[in-house]
């Protein structure tokens, strides 16, 4: 009896310290880690961590970033987005710091949500937590987009692609 005992316990420890070490590797995730870090020309330091979900044959507004829920903008934890300096954002001040960014997709316009809250799985949003809301018009890309990519430009553009939308955000400096 001792010794099954014994097993069943190495045995538990086993798959535990795997598991355990399994999530430490996010790159190994479904959904694998990205970052994107620009400087714009008007100097403020945009910094997004994110990772990539991929459609697998979903219908993007139907089964996936559904039109008019709350869409974590990713996958697995919040989405962080940083500025170093106060900003615009679509000409709407937002002070310089850290957020977690949500979306609310449609049809052809976008809302974007930048929430102080910024840490965690991207479950449990609130809108309490909201810093900014603003919203913009949905642009059509050609080819479409697999797997949920953001980029950024020195002109301040970050743009989240995925399927066949691509949703624009200006950034600027804060005057």
């Amino acid at each position: 009896m001792k010794s099954k005992l014994t097993i069943v316990v190495c045995l538990l420890a086993f798959f535990t310290f795997n598991f355990a070490f399994a999530q430490k590797d996010k790159s190994k995730r479904p959904s694998p880690p990205d970052s994107v870090h620009v400087t714009t020309s008007d100097g403020v330091h945009i910094a997004i961590d994110y990772s990539k979900p991929s459609l697998k044959g979903r219908q993007l507004g139907v089964d996936i970033a559904k039109v008019g829920e709350v869409w974590r903008t990713g996958a697995n934890e919040i989405t962080i987005i940083s500025f170093d300096k106060d900003v615009l954002v679509e000409g709407q001040a937002l002070p310089k710091g850290k957020y977690g960014l949500w979306t609310i997709p449609g049809e052809s316009e976008t809302t974007v949500i930048f929430s102080k809250k910024w840490q965690g799985w991207g479950v449990g949003y609130s809108d309490k937590d909201d810093q900014l809301r603003v919203n913009v018009k949905n642009s059509m890309g050609n080819p479409s987009v697999e797997q949920f990519t953001i980029s950024a430009d020195a002109s301040g553009k970050i743009n989240l692609a995925w399927g066949e939308y691509i949703i624009p955000i200006t950034i600027k400096a804060a005057k």
